[in-house]
Formats: structure tokens, sequence, C-alpha cells
């Protein structure tokens, strides 16, 4: 019998870029705020030129821009993903995320479904092999709209367009790696958790150990 191969105990791993998406409704606060603390990951800060509001901190929060400063970066291609809603710019730079991801630690980003496809796309080796991306999607529209409807929060006009806004980003469901049906919270969260853990085992992200090939 051929002995076993020697395994590298002491290689490194790479970071790994965790990428969520989900309709609004569907679960993904109360999933990324159960879960916060219990992973070895940091979540990523976004950059956006709206003010800061009560108990916001500079850095933690969010990285608050001046509109110049933030079409300065734009013009750079320092973003992965950007976009301007309701008169603000939001978007990730790049260079936070790799600094993360050289150190092996991972990171975990929340953006919609067009961002996700702008990360997808930005064409950098590095976010490209180390992105893992995963669609939260409620049950079904029924459970969606019950549990919207329930928030009280929005005119019916509100409603609508937060519904139509959710098909539409539930039909890109395909482009993920992963899709979790939203359920219990607890389930949800052992379930994402349990995504994280099973990427960090496969053997493409280990580097080599120094001296080694």
């Amino acid at each position: 019998m051929s002995p076993a191969p020697s395994l590298p105990f002491h290689t490194r791993r790479s970071g790994i870029l965790f990428l969520i998406s989900a309709p609004s409704g569907a679960g993904k606060s109360t999933l990324l705020n159960g879960i916060r603390g219990q992973g070895n990951f940091v979540y990523s800060v976004s950059c956006t030129t709206r003010s800061p509001r009560p108990g916001e901190r500079n850095g933690v929060d969010y990285h608050f821009l001046s509109r110049a400063k933030f079409e300065e970066e734009i013009a750079a291609g320092h973003f992965l993903e950007w976009a301007e809603v309701h008169g603000n710019y939001y978007g990730t730079l790049s260079s936070s995320v790799k600094a993360h991801l050289a150190r092996g630690t991972d990171v975990l980003i929340d953006v919609d479904v067009q961002g996700a496809s702008a990360i997808r796309a930005c064409g950098d080796a590095v976010i490209t092999r180390s992105l893992v991306d995963v669609f939260l999607a409620p049950p079904s529209m029924e459970v969606l709209t019950r549990r919207l409807s329930g928030r009280g929060t929005e005119s019916p006009e509100q409603l609508a367009l937060r519904l139509h806004n959710a098909e539409r980003e539930m039909a890109c469901w395909r482009d993920y790696a992963y899709l979790l049906v939203s359920g219990e919270a607890a389930e949800d969260q052992r379930l994402f958790l349990a995504i994280m853990e099973s990427e960090r085992m496969r053997s493409i992200r280990l580097l080599p150990a120094a001296g080694t090939l």
C-alpha cells in the first residue's frame, strides 16, 4: 500500500469574500444581526455621501465622504461596486476588502443584486477567486407580502414598489453560488454559518506554507 500523502497542516488560508443579497423583508437584517460575533469574519464598511444619522460613527457604520471625494474614487476605479440611491452615493472600496483578504481574514458584504453583479464582473482576480455569493430568499411571495405588510411602515404605493423590486431581485437567484430559503431565524443563521465553514475547508483556499511548493 502506498504511503498516505503528507498534508500541509501549516498552510495559510486565503481570505474569503462572503456576499449576501436578499429582497427587502426576506430576513437578511435578522440573519446578519444574529451571526454578528459568531463567525471569524469582518463586515465590510461601505462608503456613502449621505449625512451620518444619530449614533453612527465614521469608519464603523460607514465611511462618510463628500460627493466630490466619492466621485474622485469613482473616476479612479477604486470601487468594487457603487450606486446612487435617493440622491446619495453608496459604494464599497476594493482596497479595504482586499487588505483583509490578503491577511487571510474573511469579509462579509451586504449588497443588492446590482452590486453583486458588479462585483462578479469587476475583473479583479483576487476578488473573483475569493468570492462566495449567497442569495437569501423568502419561502414565497405570499410570505414576503405578509412580512412587509406587517411592518406597517409603508404606504400601499411603497409596498407595491418593494414587492415589484423583490420579484425582480428574486429572478436573479441562479446567479449566486448558494440559495438559502429563509425560515426560522436560528436555522437561517445555522445554515449560513455552515456555508462559511464549508468554504473555509476547501483545498483551493489553502496557500503554500513557507518553504513548500
